[in-house]
C-alpha cells in the first residue's frame, strides 16, 4: 500500500458530545440491514439517534443522477460530486446532531470514497485531501464479505447489477458480473488496508444476521460507555 499521510481530523477524536458510528463494506455486505437494526435497538432504549446515508444530499442528487444516466462522470468528477454530497451532509445532518449530543449513524463514510474512488483510479492522496475536514468516527464498523457472497445476495434480490456498483464505468469488462467481480475485488482489497490503518472494527458479514447484530451491539455498548447523552427513562436494557 502507498504510504499516505493521514489527515489530522481522522487522527484525533472529534470535540462534540455526541457519538458518530459508521458502517462500511462492499455492495451486498449487509451493512445497511445491520445499521437499521442498530437504529431500532438504540431508539427503543431511549437514545437520541440521527440516521444519514451516502449520496443522499439534495444539493447534488440531480447532477449525480444526470451524470450517471448519460455516463458523463469521469472518476475525478464522480469523486468530487460525492465529496460535495458528503460536505453537505456533514454540515447539516452530522455535525449539528453531534453538537446536540445525539448518536449519529452513518451508512457509509469517508472510507467509501477512500476505497471506491481509488479503485476507479483516482490518486489516494488526492482523495484524502478532499475529505481532510471529516471528523473521526467514534466507531467505524467494516462488514467484510467475499465477492461471491455479495454477488449472490445482490442477484437474489434483483435481475441485474447496477451499472456503477459493477464498475462498468471503469471499463474492466463488458460483462456486468465479471466487471463486478474485478471492481469490487479492488474495493475489497483497499477496505482491508483501510481497516488496518484506521482501526475499522471488522465484522464477519457471512454470519447470520442475529449473530452479527449481537457483535454490533457489544461494540456499540463499549463506545457508549462514557456517553452522557439524554436517554428516556424506563427504557429496556436488554441485549
Amino acid at each position: 500500500m502507498i504510504s499516505i499521510a493521514r489527515s489530522a481530523s481522522l487522527s484525533q477524536p472529534h470535540p462534540y458530545p455526541g457519538r458518530l458510528i459508521t458502517v462500511e463494506g462492499i455492495d451486498g455486505s449487509g451493512k445497511s440491514t445491520q445499521l437499521l437494526l442498530l437504529d431500532r435497538w438504540l431508539t427503543s432504549r431511549g437514545y437520541p439517534v440521527r440516521f444519514t446515508e451516502w449520496n443522499s444530499s439534495r444539493l447534488v442528487r440531480r447532477a449525480m443522477k444526470r451524470g450517471k444516466k448519460k455516463d458523463l462522470l469521469t472518476p475525478t468528477t464522480f469523486s468530487l460530486l460525492h465529496a460535495v454530497d458528503f460536505a453537505d451532509r456533514l454540515t447539516y445532518q452530522i455535525v449539528p446532531p453531534l453538537k446536540a449530543g445525539m448518536i449519529v449513524l452513518a451508512d457509509r463514510y469517508v472510507y467509501t470514497a477512500f476505497s471506491r474512488d481509488v479503485a476507479r483510479g483516482v490518486h489516494p492522496a488526492w482523495v484524502r485531501s478532499v475529505y481532510s475536514f471529516a471528523p473521526r468516527p467514534d466507531l467505524a464498523l467494516y462488514f467484510r464479505v467475499p465477492i461471491e457472497v455479495s454477488l449472490d445476495r445482490l442477484l437474489a434480490g434483483r435481475t441485474k447489477l447496477k451499472y456503477h456498483e459493477a464498475g462498468m464505468d471503469v471499463g474492466l469488462s463488458t460483462d456486468p458480473v465479471d466487471s463486478f467481480r474485478m471492481f469490487q475485488s479492488r474495493v475489497l482489497e483497499i477496505y482491508d488496508q483501510l481497516a488496518e490503518e484506521f482501526g475499522l472494527r471488522v465484522v464477519d458479514a457471512t454470519a447470520d444476521i442475529p449473530s452479527q447484530q449481537k457483535i454490533v451491539r457489544r461494540l456499540v455498548r463499549d463506545t457508549l460507555r462514557r456517553y452522557e447523552g439524554k436517554r428516556a427513562t424506563g427504557s429496556a436494557d436488554g441485549a
